[in-house]
This record gives C-alpha cells, structure tokens and sequence, in this order.
C-alpha cells in the first residue's frame, strides 16, 4: 500500500477517534501491516477496550484503493494532519480531524479566517447583515468560512463572493460540509458550491466518499468550522441553533465569539442574546473586530463613489437598505431565490 492509501483507509474506520487513527497510522509501518491487523491488536495499539466489532481491513484497504482512484480523477486533495495545507489553528483544537477532503483552491493559512454562522430560519435583517459583513471580510482579506447551509451561513458565502467577482484580489470563501466530499448539502445548494470554486474558493469535509448528511455529523462539522478560524461571529441563532454548538467549540478552543449588535433582542436571537449576556462582544460594523486584530479594511465599492462606506454600514442597521443591497448582490451572482 502507498502512505496515502494506508492513511485514507485508517481515514474509514469510523469507530475511531481522530487520535487512535493516529496511533494506528504511527503503529503499522506506512499500511504494510494493515490489512494482517487483528481487531485485539487493534485495541493494544488504541489503549481500550472498543464495543465496535466492526473492524474489517481487507475491506478498509479495498475502500481506500477505490477513494484512492476517485481523487485521482477529480482531482479532490487529501490533507493529512502533516499536510502542510492542513490549517494550523485546527491542530490545536481538541481531537482535530484525522485528515481533510479539499475541492478548489488551495486554503490561505497565512491569513486569519472568520467563521460566520447563524440559523437556517434567518430574518432579512439577519440575511443582509451576514452578507455585508461576510463581504467587507473578504475585501479586508480575511477568508470567510462557513457551513453552507440556508440562511445565514448561505448569505455570508455570497457576500464574500461578492467582493471576489468585485476583486480577485479579496479573500476567498470555504464552506465545511456536513457530508461526503463528492456530495453537496443542503442539495439546493449546488450552484452556490459551483460559484465557491469558480471564484477561488473550497469545499473541505472530514468525511470520504459515499458518506450520507447524519444527525452527528453536523456538530462534527461545527468544530471543524470554529477550529479554521480565528473567531467566530454568530449573526443570528435562535436558542437550539446549531450555531451555538460552533461558538461553545471557539471558546473550548480558547477563540474570540462575537454577535451582531443589530440583532440583538429581535425574535429568532435568543440564543446570540445569551451569547452577549455572557460577555461575547457585539459587532456595529467589520472595523470593531479588524480593530482588535490589528487590521484595516479597504470598504467595499458597489457602484462606485465615496458613499459605498455609508452604505455598508447602512446595510447592518437598516433593514430597506439591507434588502436591496443583498439582491444587489443575488443579482451580480446570478444566483436564483430559494
């Protein structure tokens, strides 16, 4: 077996935490000794006793032969914990992801990343404001990552692909899917996965091909999102949003969460409203968080004309406004209303 291919079979043992498939790897001399493993060996090399009796390697190496072929003929990546694309502020997150699958261009891992989340039921306001400062994100050059789901996370992809189709020189977008790296999910979303990659952004996934949307995997998913970033901005979250699992993974991982100061008190934002209780900061505008980490940001040019900065900030606390502005934006995409 090739390294990658021992590491993509490892990758397939799903019983395993991220941690044991790093024993595994470091125990088997490169996958020579893989497929001779017996399962009691298995749980010498992890240091406990496992329930699963699902332990198969003949079966592993066939899968990692087979997803091994498919990168090879989409050209999808795998990132080991090693890789030096691997993003570094993941590897200190509690049990980071064993490997990564990565669609589209290379991840920027030079430049501080934001993760921008909130509910699938969001308000316009909540819409407009994800998408506004999503975009100012981008053209401060700090990459925005979010999950690709409906609602907020869906609004900031498309404010940072805004300012990318604006200047190639903004920052791209990564959305973390909840799924197998050659599915999308939600469905519906295809074509705003297809506009991710035509304008330089990623589609990662911790899970190989052939792996279906689980209850587990969307909180699996969310430490992976709050792992990439430097912080995390919860725009919008009723109690129960899945959001708050994201930002209860920042702060376990010692990150800054902030929320957005025009949502504060508004139906559908208790959650983000406990969040502030607690002592998260509240965000009027992009410069607040770029003040306090040591940045500038070069405002977003719409239409041209000194007045785009008024509009920006127009766009977070007025809801007429913001509603244009985020068809605006649909419109220069060319993307079509859910």
């Amino acid at each position: 077996m090739s390294s990658l291919a021992a590491r993509l079979a490892i990758h397939r043992v799903s019983f395993l935490r991220p941690s044991e498939k790093r024993l595994l790897e470091a125990a088997v001399d490169g996958g020579a000794d893989l497929p001779s493993l017996t399962f009691s060996g298995l749980e010498r090399i992890i240091g406990r006793l496992s329930r699963s009796r699902d332990w198969r390697p003949h079966n592993l190496v066939e899968d990692a032969e087979r997803d091994l072929r498919f990168l090879e003929r989409t050209g999808i990546r795998y990132l080991s914990f090693d890789d030096l694309e691997y993003p570094p502020l993941l590897r200190e997150i509690h049990d980071p992801p064993y490997g990564l699958f990565i669609r589209g261009a290379a991840l920027d891992n030079l430049a501080p990343a934001l993760a921008v989340v909130g509910t699938r039921a969001a308000s316009g306001r909540g819409i407009s404001t994800a998408s506004v400062l999503s975009r100012d994100a981008a053209i401060a050059g700090i990459p925005v990552v979010s999950g690709l789901a409906r609602g907020i996370d869906a609004a900031a992809h498309r404010g940072a692909l805004a300012a990318r189709s604006r200047d190639r020189s903004s920052a791209s977008t990564v959305a973390v899917l909840p799924v197998g790296i050659d599915s999308i999910y939600p469905p519906s979303h295809r074509g705003l996965a297809a506009a991710i990659l035509e304008r330089g952004g990623s589609l990662i996934s911790e899970y190989p091909p052939g792996q279906g949307p689980r209850a587990w995997r969307f909180p699996e998913r969310n430490r992976i999102l709050a792992g990439m970033a430097r912080a995390t901005l919860v725009v919008e979250a009723p109690a129960d949003s899945g959001a708050l699992i994201t930002a209860r993974h920042a702060l376990d991982a010692g990150r800054d969460v902030w929320v957005c100061l025009a949502l504060l008190g508004r139906p559908m934002n208790a959650g983000a409203d406990r969040l502030a209780s607690e002592g998260a900061p509240a965000l009027s505008s992009l410069d607040e968080l770029l003040s306090d980490w040591g940045f500038s940001i070069r405002r977003a040019i719409l239409s041209g004309g000194s007045g785009d900065s008024k509009k920006s900030n127009a766009a977070v606390g007025n809801g007429d406004e913001a509603g244009l502005l985020v068809a605006s934006l649909r419109a220069e995409l060319g993307l079509e209303d859910e």
